[in-house]
């Protein structure tokens, strides 16, 4: 490729990593006798570091209208709620590893067992690891638990990535940076898994937080959360704060992590700024809502609205990217690519296969677009709109970075089962999922990583006509097709392929 004289004033470099004979089909395992190695590719030379051009055009004005949002008291004491419940012990209850999901703290079983547990909105079973894996560090010893019964059934729960079969029982759980409460849960116990847990991602097991409808082996196996309400005071409710790699670093654990909050019970005020919206929740199986309108830059995509939600719509933490299907993604590349286009991208960094880097702190933000979702609101003829920053859906990959560069993967990507709103949204945004009043809320993250020229934000109302129609209704069929689509973390991203970097699984 041409590149121009360097001159290091006033020109950044970008490059291109890639890998040599990786990109077959399939999503097999990293190989573990050689790993592939990295080739830098100068993708351009010679970009010059412009200053940022002003904001994008606004967007459309919100009409005038009533709906139903709350606005967040900044100035309140940090942790404090009503109730009578306190949420100080819950701020900052999170950790993870960016890509690789968010976990809290649990102890299972008598005497307790403290374990890593990945939060996920996108599945109903509570699992840990119950055998010896290479991945893990610890794992839940049944019979050291006094409090253990086991309930004679055996489980088998697949992903869209990966597999894990174990055997049912329960125990009594409490989560020591949450609630003051122990409860009995039903408990997978993994014996056996495929493509299931991370290296170096520090969790032991999963927490399912959506409904029962997608429980496993069947909706009779109540779910955690609906467990806890059922046996403690706990409000039938809960937040996620999720603060992505840009925001804070924690070196405590050898590696650098992110952290958030998860708060069980309530909303904190502390943890967002300006209102919440809410959007209802359609169906409770996942948390599915409505997307009635998507834009890049304030241009709309001008795609049906059932396009966006086929074959639904959900929010979930324990996937990492937005995904989109098909025709909504190349789409939406295709209005992004435009947008950035002083750049020009290989077509593998918008599918996900490669990486670009740029000198570290030179990232030209202001040159990708902004990117909306319109979720219809609690009145059905409105809607709001969520914008998200670039330095949301370009996702940092700090393993191949060095310390003189800074490297991304473009975390949009095309997805066969709906629209799915994965961390590298929620990190922007502090969600609310009011199960009590059937809503899921959002509002700015104070944790969100932005510049100074652009913020993620949250507004509306905006009007339209039949908002509700936008769901796709999914056909009659058979209980295959329910595949818990969650936990789709960045180690394997629907067809995207592995790299693997010093030992590091990155995709």
């Amino acid at each position: 490729m041409e590149t121009s004289t360097f001159q290091p004033r006033w020109l950044a470099c970008l490059f291109l990593w890639t890998t040599v004979g990786l990109f077959g089909g399939g999503q097999s395992a990293p190989d573990a006798s050689g790993l592939p190695l990295a080739i830098r590719v100068p993708l351009r030379q010679g970009a010059r570091a412009e200053p940022p051009p002003s904001p994008p055009p606004p967007l459309p004005s919100a009409a005038s209208g009533s709906v139903k949002r709350e606005r967040g008291n900044t100035r309140k004491r940090r942790g404090a709620a009503a109730g009578g419940i306190s949420f100080v012990d819950m701020i900052d209850n999170l950790r993870g590893k960016s890509g690789q999901g968010y976990y809290v703290e649990m102890a299972v079983g008598s005497p307790p067992q403290k374990l890593n547990i990945l939060v996920d909105t996108g599945s109903s079973n509570f699992a840990v690891g119950a055998a010896a894996h290479p991945f893990l560090r610890r794992y839940y010893h049944r019979s050291l638990s006094s409090s253990y019964h086991d309930l004679g059934r055996s489980v088998y729960v697949p992903y869209t990535q990966g597999r894990w079969e174990g055997e049912l029982g329960t125990d009594l759980v409490s989560v020591p940076h949450g609630p003051n409460a122990t409860l009995r849960a039903n408990i997978a116990a993994i014996t056996q898994s495929d493509r299931f847990f991370i290296n170096g991602s520090n969790w032991e097991g999963i927490l399912g937080l959506a409904y029962a409808d997608i429980a496993r082996p069947d909706e009779t196996l109540e779910p955690f959360f609906d467990s806890l309400v059922r046996q403690t005071p706990v409000p039938n409710i809960f937040s996620l704060q999720l603060c992505g790699a840009g925001f804070t670093q924690n070196y405590s654990l050898g590696s650098a992590t992110v952290g958030g909050s998860m708060i069980i019970g309530g909303l904190d005020p502390s943890l967002y700024v300006g209102e919440l919206w809410y959007t209802p929740i359609r169906r409770e199986w996942y948390y599915e809502v409505i997307i009635v309108r998507i834009e890049v830059n304030g241009q709309d995509l001008n795609m049906d609205c059932k396009e966006y939600n086929y074959d639904k719509s959900i929010v979930d933490s324990g996937t990492t990217n937005l995904r989109l299907p098909r025709k909504v993604f190349q789409a939406a590349v295709k209005a992004i690519e435009a947008a950035s286009s002083t750049e020009q991208f290989p077509s593998g960094f918008w599918l996900g296969e490669q990486l670009v880097c740029w000198q570290a702190g030179t990232t030209p933000w202001h040159i990708f677009p902004v990117i909306s979702l319109y979720l219809m609101s609690e009145n059905r003829n409105q809607s709001f709109r969520i914008s998200i920053l670039p330095q949301q859906y370009l996702r940092p990959v700090e393993d191949v970075a060095s310390a003189q560069e800074d490297c991304y993967k473009f975390a949009v990507s095309q997805s066969s089962t709906g629209t799915v709103m994965g961390a590298v949204i929620m990190e922007g945004f502090y969600v609310v999922f009011d199960r009590e009043k059937k809503r899921i809320g959002f509002a700015v993250s104070t944790c969100h990583v932005h510049d100074e020229f652009r913020t993620a934000s949250v507004e509306g109302p905006f009007h339209g006509v039949d908002l509700e129609d936008c769901g796709y209704n999914i056909p009659q069929t058979d209980e295959s097709t329910l595949m818990t689509i969650a936990y789709i973390m960045a180690v394997s991203q629907g067809t995207d392929k592995k790299i693997d970097f010093s030992g590091k699984v990155i995709i």
